[in-house]
């Protein structure tokens, strides 16, 4: 388990992003801050889309960073925090969960990193977190191991 420290910087750079996000419709921003094997975090706010289809979500957006950079295979850790913007805070009292897609797409990440990474779900007001492995959020995962592409 991650130290709370490491953890609490971690949401506030999600937090941070979660300023940055393009969420016209809903109204409802999501930041992602991911935590690499060399202690480097980087961030993904979620973008919204008038064809709701096409909406990337926060952690979608910071793994498409890392991948992009050749880091797929680096991640240990994300934080991710969700809420409605009001002036410089977040709104919401409940700690903000990846979808299934993010699950589905986190996994990918966490087979080539060999890690079974902490995954770190924080309310927008910063008064809520729980952690867990992802594992345990999304148990019996298919992913790169299922096809033979990364040995057990």
């Amino acid at each position: 388990m991650t130290d709370n420290a490491t953890r609490d910087a971690l949401i506030a750079a999600a937090r941070e992003a979660a300023n940055r996000a393009y969420a016209p419709y809903s109204g409802f921003h999501v930041g992602a801050a991911l935590l690499l094997k060399n202690g480097d975090v980087v961030t993904g706010a979620n973008v919204e889309n008038a064809s709701y289809g096409l909406t990337l979500c926060a952690e979608t957006a910071a793994i498409a960073k890392i991948a992009n950079e050749g880091w797929i295979g680096e991640l240990t850790e994300i934080a991710i925090v969700g809420g409605r913007p009001e002036c410089d805070a977040l709104l919401g009292s409940d700690p903000v969960h990846p979808c299934g897609r993010c699950r589905q797409v986190l996994n990918e990440a966490a087979e080539r990193s060999k890690t079974d990474i902490l995954v770190h779900c924080a309310s927008g007001d910063g008064k809520a977190v729980q952690s867990y492995r992802l594992s345990e959020l999304f148990p019996a995962a298919f992913g790169p191991k299922d096809l033979g592409l990364i040995p057990d």
